[in-house]
């Protein structure tokens, strides 16, 4: 992944000028001066380059110079000052362009937590930028490899030649105005993809960018979120990462990227031309249509694994500071990620560390956002999670950081690690239970009613509380993390033999069914059954209170081919084909962009509080929120305990002129109630409209079953029957005052 860069003429004399003096120099403190220990990392001023790097427990810290090519060490310089435990230098003439990286000096003693080793060259936490890739060999090790307790001894081999190096990196933009998005939370549509699946087989976009950011940022692209209503772009890891060395000697990639290798520098194996202006130009395209652009990032662990993993930055810059290591013996980590490392965030230059990067990537790269993976391990001090946690509170009074999305993955592998629900004000959560209850109840499982209604509602029994709002439920069924939603409704089991793990990798517990053949089927009935499921459980997304999640590629039917942990596969398993939509994935792509348009238009579907039955208004006698039975009456007690019960009617009523509409005007103005059906029967019935006010007329908006119907296009009284087919939705809704301004047939998509 070699890292290509454009700088100006005078900088690149000035560079060559620098690389001529260094060979003539001798590797001592000669050339460098005393610099500042502030800012951390690589700062050119227009003179010079200021670097600085934490260490407590360093003795002597070196600076490693490289040849253009970055093969070639031409110089190296010990680092002259520490001050407050930061290693500093300032090295005249230096500027962007310049390879370096660090060999750090100190104790190796791994049972009291150090592993210093300055054979092994270091990447600078604080590096914009690499150029080349990891080489994987045993000379990333800081042990000879062989012995009974290997990580003990001592490896003397050099690493450089191996390792990626840093790049001094200018990271002026002209970004012109470029005001965030600032979408209200209510209002958002998450769209999670990846930067490289979501182009690579794209036909509109030209091939030359196809899986980069400038692929991602292309006007097809950017058009079809637009048209699908997405307000919002959550992307894979985008921070550089490693592809792991057991998946690299199998052939295969860390397609997905949690395994992160620097928390500021920009991914460049999705870079075209122009390095990280690359992804300043994505961002600033989809700011111009509306969207903003979230990051997923790992701020749990890091690419250098357990006691035996390579030495790649931190572990030799200074283990015991950087990572949480078991106190009873230091030799090992703590490991509530499950990923072999956790850093160590109650350590005060390690939790700067994140807020220099959070902070780095909204001011200097104008980003919107963060989901945070695993982030129950942000929240860990001394005696476990803790909503006050330090980074919380970091966040929570940082004037930056405090004004963009936040969302958790709220659990992590360590103990109490599952914690939904519990983050501060001002975080959205992943909501694993919101999923997994709307798949058992599509599939048809026993006594699910009760909790279905709950996530419909916005998760009230997990969010409501300390003031947390139905918007922090972030409501997902699929994620790049399982089954494709195709999948979904297309297999049984997981089939993950590609991973080359045995089919031992992945989830078990998918809540997922075939509806009689494992696998793709020409069976015309069960072809229908399975893509009007896949709608059904859009649709339920877009109908539920709270923040919805879509995965890319499940509006036009993406298939995995059943593999539920598709982490390694950089191929037609995660690349999207948009060349070959078929009629149904045309038709669920249209009618996902129906249902975006009406829960932007009805804003009964994104309140901004949670509702509980309560009067919309004195001389009215609808309710914000009232649950109905098929004979369009109150649902009573006995019928939530039915377990064999399959049927739902949620009515969502507000008063007239609670609209979120710039004109003001339309059908919409009018106080109307919304009334739902989710049907998971495996039998027809009819639903009997309820009578809300005297002459009370419902028209129809849409159906799973009838997916190209068009709006308005059928109306029923108050006591008329609705005919719902097997497992389905249905959405009309009622108005209780006429209204002209706008004929109802115009009200279509």
């Amino acid at each position: 992944m070699c890292v290509r860069f454009v700088v100006s003429e005078p900088i690149q004399a000035a560079r060559d000028w620098l690389i001529d003096v260094h060979k003539m120099m001798p590797s001592n403190r000669h050339g460098i001066e005393s610099g500042s220990p502030y800012p951390l990392g690589a700062s050119w001023d227009g003179s010079g380059v200021n670097f600085a790097l934490f260490s407590a427990h360093a003795t002597r810290v070196e600076l490693c110079l490289f040849d253009r090519s970055g093969r070639r060490e031409i110089a190296r310089h010990t680092l002259p000052e520490n001050t407050d435990q930061v290693w500093h230098g300032y090295l005249p003439y230096a500027g962007p362009g310049t390879l370096y990286g660090y060999r750090v000096h100190g104790p190796y003693a791994p049972q009291e937590g150090h592993r210093f080793n300055p054979n092994k060259l270091l990447l600078d936490p604080y590096a914009r930028e690499y150029q080349g890739k990891i080489r994987w060999s045993d000379s990333l090790n800081a042990y000879r490899s062989g012995n009974r307790q290997e990580d003990l001894s001592f490896c003397k081999r050099d690493s450089a030649s191996g390792m990626p190096k840093c790049v001094v990196t200018d990271t002026a933009f002209t970004w012109g105005e470029d005001p965030a998005p600032r979408v209200p939370w209510a209002d958002t549509v998450i769209y999670e993809t990846h930067v490289r699946g979501m182009t690579q087989w794209h036909p509109a976009v030209p091939e030359s960018v196809r899986g980069t950011y400038a692929g991602l940022a292309d006007p097809a692209v950017v058009e079809h979120l637009k048209a699908l209503g997405i307000t919002s772009v959550e992307l894979l890891p985008v921070q550089a990462f490693a592809h792991d060395r057991f998946l690299v000697e199998k052939k295969l990639k860390n397609y997905w990227g949690y395994s992160t290798l620097g928390y500021f520098a920009v991914h460049s194996d999705y870079y075209n031309s122009h390095g990280i202006q690359d992804f300043k130009t994505m961002v600033r395209r989809f700011h111009d249509a509306g969207i903003e652009v979230i990051l997923d990032v790992v701020y749990n662990h890091t690419a250098e694994g357990n006691h035996l993993g390579p030495h790649l930055s931190w572990r030799g810059i200074d283990n015991a500071s950087y990572y949480r290591l078991n106190p009873e013996d230091k030799r090992f980590y703590i490991n509530d990620t499950g990923c072999g490392n956790t850093l160590n965030l109650n350590h005060p230059r390690v939790l700067q560390m994140v807020m220099d990067s959070l902070r780095y990537w909204v001011q200097v790269m104008h980003v919107d956002g963060f989901r945070f993976d695993l982030a129950t391990t942000l929240g860990r001090e001394a005696h476990g999670f803790d909503t006050g946690a330090g980074l919380f509170k970091a966040i929570l009074q940082d004037p930056i950081l405090r004004e963009v999305k936040l969302i958790a993955e709220p659990w992590d592998l360590g103990p109490g690690g599952y914690q939904l629900g519990a983050f501060p004000l001002g975080w959205a959560e992943w909501n694993d239970r919101y999923r997994d209850t709307v798949r058992r109840y599509w599939r048809g499982e026993d006594g699910l009613l009760p909790a279905f209604a709950k996530r419909l509602h916005g998760s009230g029994d997990l969010f409501e509380h300390h003031d947390r709002k139905p918007w922090a439920s972030v409501n997902f069924v699929t994620s790049h993390d399982g089954f494709s939603l195709r999948d979904l409704v297309t297999y049984r089991e997981k089939h993950n033999l590609a991973n080359a793990e045995d089919n031992r990798d992945g989830h078990d517990a998918n809540f997922s069914d075939n509806y009689g053949v494992e696998g793709e089927t020409d069976d015309p009935a069960i072809v229908a059954l399975r893509w009007r499921q896949m709608r059904n459980m859009l649709a339920t997304q877009m109908l539920s209170q709270g923040t919805p999640m879509l995965q890319a590629g499940d509006e036009i039917g993406h298939t995995r081919q059943g593999n539920n942990n598709a982490y390694c596969q950089d191929n037609g398993l995660n690349w999207l084909d948009w060349a070959h939509i078929d009629a149904n994935g045309a038709c669920l792509r249209g009618f996902l962009q129906r249902l975006t348009a009406l829960r932007k238009r009805y804003p009964v579907l994104r309140r901004t509080q949670f509702v509980h039955g309560s009067p919309i208004a004195e001389d009215m006698p609808l309710r914000d929120i009232h649950w109905v039975d098929e004979q369009g009456e109150g649902m009573q007690e006995a019928q939530w305990q039915d377990e064999a019960r399959r049927t739902l009617g949620l009515m969502l009523s507000a008063p007239a002129g609670n609209i979120d509409d710039a004109s003001g005007e339309g059908l919409d103005a009018a106080a109307h109630t919304l009334l739902i059906i989710f049907h998971a029967g495996r039998e027809s019935l009819s639903f009997q409209c309820p009578s809300l006010v005297s002459a009370t007329t419902w028209h129809f908006l849409l159906s799973s079953a009838q997916p190209e119907t068009p709006e308005f296009s059928a109306s029923k009284q108050g006591g008329e029957t609705i005919a719902v087919t097997t497992c389905s939705v249905e959405v009309w809704v009622s108005y209780s005052k006429p209204v002209t301004q706008v004929d109802p047939g115009d009200q279509g998509d």
